[in-house]
């Protein structure tokens, strides 16, 4: 177990985690993220992740996260529509299809439960 930290989000180092070619749909976007804390088994990730302006695909986790910067609107398949920015909070669904439009390069903190 971790000892408990503070990170500060805007100005976290991130690294690349490139998208598969067939989750853009438009754009050229960029993914970067960090994990700053795993579960012993795994299960529980915590982590900041960023990703520039276009449109990707995704199938979720069981996921809740916290907007920081940037803004994008996310179709959920046969759901909602959620539009999100900075201070939001968001819960998606594990195995809900979604479509993210991105608009402003977004920063997120998320914890998720796999």
């Amino acid at each position: 177990m971790t000892h408990s930290f503070v990170l500060h989000i805007p100005d976290a180092e991130l690294a690349p985690e490139p998208l598969a070619p067939e989750q853009i749909v438009s754009g050229t976007p960029e993914v970067t993220g960090k994990v700053v804390w795993e579960s012993d088994d795994g299960r529980q990730v915590r982590g900041i992740w960023q990703i520039t302006p276009g449109i990707v695909t995704d199938t979720e986790a069981d996921e809740l996260f916290v907007v920081i910067s940037g803004s994008a609107t996310i179709e959920v398949e046969g759901g909602a529509t959620l539009r999100v920015g900075p201070g939001d909070m968001a819960v998606l669904r594990e195995g809900d299809r979604t479509t993210w439009t991105v608009h402003e390069t977004l920063r997120k903190a998320y914890a998720i439960n796999l």
